[in-house]
């Protein structure tokens, strides 16, 4: 199985399935990196304490270090919240262990689920291809399939375990797998896959195009308000999420953006729209800007 990483230390994320066992064995055959094993249970199943133990035991055969953590999270919880314990855990223990990164098990189908979950949300441009590599979130199973990392666990005679969860429709996503996507043909697959992919490379252009669209600004933690209010309503929200991804700002949802947006368009010199705990936008007779609340 095709998977390599870069030298170096990595926090591998292992739920006790097929797919994270099969990465685990596949990163254990590289001699060049060092691997630390974490499990976050959510506290979702009844029986989840068995996966903690099963990948307990991997690590321990493989003489790597174990990490995990449990969460009280309750059968109700949703993927999102579900998703930001794991991920919070995860870069806590990134930090802990100095590691480059976190590598997860994602793969092609998981790309596929994420891209129609995303437009069924009806997210922005980034929503095709919002499941990537990134410098300290690695995926390098995104051009294997789940069969193709299942069948290389059965031929290692690897051990895993399977989470009941996973065929609960009453949560889209396993709506989206078990219902929506066995009815594509594979030729309509391909298809998709190919889409995102170019979602992928038109999202680089975009981010370029708006960096230096950035950089024209006065300062950094201003722009310029009558080209802003030139812009259209779809453009200035763009400029807006990459001018607050630019300053480490990324918990916002499209109700802040779309409140930015008409905000800095209407309001009159001296007004102030709340960001969140640390920053306000301050509409300003020239710009609109950034400014840090002081405690």
């Amino acid at each position: 199985m095709n998977i390599k990483i870069e030298p170096g230390t990595y926090v591998v994320a292992v739920s006790g399935g097929s797919d994270s066992v099969a990465l685990l064995h596949a990163l254990y055959q590289q001699s060049n990196v060092k691997l630390v094993v974490a499990h976050y249970d959510h506290g979702i199943r009844d029986n989840s304490n068995l996966d903690r133990r099963h990948v307990a035991m991997l690590a321990k055969s493989y003489r790597l270090p174990f990490i995990y953590d449990q969460g009280y999270l309750g059968k109700q919880a949703s993927e999102a919240k579900a998703r930001k314990a794991r991920y919070e855990f995860l870069h806590k223990v990134r930090r802990a262990s100095d590691a480059r990164a976190i590598i997860t098990a994602h793969h092609k189908d998981d790309l596929l689920e994420t891209a129609i979950l995303q437009v069924l949300r009806g997210t922005g441009r980034r929503g095709l291809g919002s499941l990537r590599s990134t410098d300290i979130v690695k995926r390098p199973a995104l051009h294997l399939t789940k069969q193709d990392l299942r069948e290389y666990a059965a031929k290692n005679k690897l051990s895993w375990r399977e989470d009941s969860t996973n065929n609960d429709i009453n949560y889209l996503r396993n709506l989206v797998r078990h219902k929506l996507i066995p009815r594509f043909r594979d030729s309509q697959i391909d298809r998709f896959h190919r889409l995102i992919f170019r979602a992928h490379e038109i999202n680089k252009e975009a981010d370029n195009l708006l960096n230096i669209q950035l950089h024209l600004q006065p300062k950094t933690t201003e722009l310029d308000k009558k080209w802003f209010r030139s812009l259209s309503h779809q453009v200035s929200a763009e400029i807006l999420i990459h001018w607050l991804r630019h300053h480490n700002i990324k918990a916002f949802d499209k109700k802040l953006i779309e409140k930015l947006v008409i905000g800095a368009k209407t309001l009159a010199v001296g007004k102030t729209i709340n960001i969140n705990k640390e920053y306000n936008l301050r509409v300003k007779a020239k710009v609109l800007a950034l400014e840090h609340i002081e405690r």
